[in-house]
């Protein structure tokens, strides 16, 4: 049983959803997807971090990648069907989806933005993305993860 229930694991259980938590200690100066990847003793490319973007006609939406990996903005702004994209100053992050850096997720945000989930998603059973809170994280299938937010499938990662 998770220390908490977040709005995101609580979708997925209204979704009947399989997933497993699991917790971290938060260094409010590394809030790095190595970091979490290395405290959940999961691998990092199969650790997604959730970032928010303004893109072509999509607008506001979420970019979610490898954890060792950088977005490539480019290509989300091809994903997004337009000509340029931006990632959010800090300052928009919360007020736009309702999370905390470090516990951004597209699991239950606060308005149901587009969804962009790296092709890499793909190669793994399951991944990790944030439960919505700093130290809390859920691993589940990227088909499950698609099916929960609406995610579609899109190459916009880059080597770091």
């Amino acid at each position: 049983m998770p220390a908490q229930k977040t709005n995101a694991i609580r979708l997925l259980e209204s979704l009947g959803i399989a997933y497993e938590v699991r917790t971290y200690e938060v260094d409010p100066d590394d809030l790095s997807a190595e970091s979490v990847a290395r405290k959940i003793g999961f691998p990092v490319e199969q650790t997604f971090k959730t970032l928010v973007a303004r893109a072509g006609e999509a607008g506001v939406c979420l970019a979610v990648i490898p954890g060792n990996a950088e977005l490539d903005l480019k290509a989300l702004a091809r994903a997004a069907d337009g000509r340029k994209a931006e990632v959010v100053p800090l300052k928009e992050v919360q007020p736009l989806t309702g999370y905390v850096r470090g516990g951004v997720t597209a699991l239950a945000c606060k308005k149901a933005y587009p969804v962009f989930l790296d092709e890499f998603a793909q190669l793994y059973d399951r991944i990790s993305v944030s439960a919505g809170a700093r130290g809390i994280q859920v691993l589940l299938s990227p088909e499950d993860y698609v099916r929960a937010t609406g995610a579609r499938y899109a190459a916009i990662s880059k080597d770091k």
